[in-house]
């Protein structure tokens, strides 16, 4: 196909991708879905089927390194059982502390434990805190939000966190980083841990009146075995869509996107809110950049998952399981997302 009927098509898709979740209800209903398909056009549209991709396309929401999956169905059995007393603990905890304290908590340990529990395994706590607690609606929602940010930075801790730093951590093996479990940590806690401190003090801003179960966006009821096996089916085809759009776009970011100025590279990289930030990780990151370049691309992609919904695993899985709508993340993360982007590249490239 001719390289910018490619190029218009690829485009066309992440305007599809970026409008059609906040247009059209059913979209948003069956966002994995709509995501797995617009990812087999991006594939299709750029000629990248494989019999390597369809593999790793079916294997990577179940790989031991990052058993996404699995992590899902288990977690979903164990909170199905303890559900009643992770109720009352939270609402014990909240009026030990009081609410502010509690939600700092909430957000700073979540997002500092989840490069050791995994992102994945955060979010499903939040799902239960969340579950447990009895705000209204918009001040849930957005601690939601606020959370998904701080699991997001907190989770690239370690390559046991979420699979961007396993994949940074592989990519920056060699010359001359030899790149090991703690070299994140160590590249990486002077801006990520202050911006977890920070999303955690503007929590303590998200107060809100005490109503009850029905009013908040807490799950009313318990779930059904069949309620588990399908959260976890959705998880399953959501990684799948983001590993077929990562390889539908790659020859997008090969084209135009890996050779910028890391500067341009580090407001590029917002597209991670729509593509799998773990796919634009292997594509820019070299061990030829330095650590400051390192360190802009990174927090790019960082940043920039938490702003909707598709942009990372952690979103999706609180969005499903709490009936967050896509306008109304967007509404909160999209601001949000771009004050933490102004802050860092003032931090990054004009300090």
């Amino acid at each position: 196909m001719n390289e910018h009927l490619v190029t218009g098509g690829l485009a066309a898709i992440i305007v599809l991708v970026l409008t059609l979740p906040f247009l059209v209800h059913k979209v948003e209903k069956q966002l994995e879905a709509f995501l797995f398909v617009m990812g087999v056009l991006a594939v299709t549209i750029s000629n990248q089927w494989s019999g390597h991709l369809v593999v790793d396309a079916l294997l990577d929401p179940i790989r031991l390194k990052h058993p996404i999956v699995e992590a899902v169905l288990v977690a979903g059995f164990l909170f199905r059982i303890f559900r009643d007393t992770i109720r009352r603990h939270v609402m014990g905890i909240e009026r030990a502390v009081g609410q502010r304290i509690f939600l700092f908590l909430v957000v700073v340990l979540l997002g500092l434990f989840s490069s050791v529990i995994t992102a994945i395994i955060a979010s499903l706590v939040l799902a239960e805190i969340i579950t447990g607690l009895r705000l209204d609606k918009k001040i849930e929602a957005r601690l939601v939000i606020v959370t998904c940010f701080s699991i997001g930075l907190g989770a690239a801790l370690t390559p046991v966190g979420e699979p961007l730093a396993t994949i940074a951590v592989t990519k920056l093996a060699d010359e001359p980083y030899h790149a090991g479990f703690w070299f994140l940590f160590h590249t990486l806690w002077v801006l990520i841990i202050p911006g977890v401190l920070v999303l955690g003090v503007t929590a303590m801003f998200l107060r809100g009146k005490e109503v009850t179960y029905a009013e908040s966006i807490s799950e009313s009821k318990l779930e059904s075995l069949a309620d588990v096996f399908i959260r976890a089916g959705k998880v399953y085809v959501f990684v799948m869509a983001l590993v077929l759009l990562g390889t539908g776009f790659q020859p997008l970011i090969d084209a135009y996107i890996i050779h910028l100025p890391t500067a341009a590279l580090y407001w590029i990289n917002m597209i991670s809110a729509i593509l799998d930030n773990a796919t634009l990780t292997a594509a820019e990151l070299s061990p030829k950049m330095s650590l400051k370049q390192i360190q802009s691309v990174l927090m790019g992609l960082l940043i920039a998952g938490g702003m909707l919904i598709p942009g990372n695993i952690p979103n999706i899985i609180c969005a499903g399981k709490l009936g967050i709508k896509s306008r109304e993340w967007a509404y909160f993360g999209i601001p949000l997302g771009l004050a933490l982007m102004i802050v860092y590249f003032v931090v990054l490239f004009l300090v």
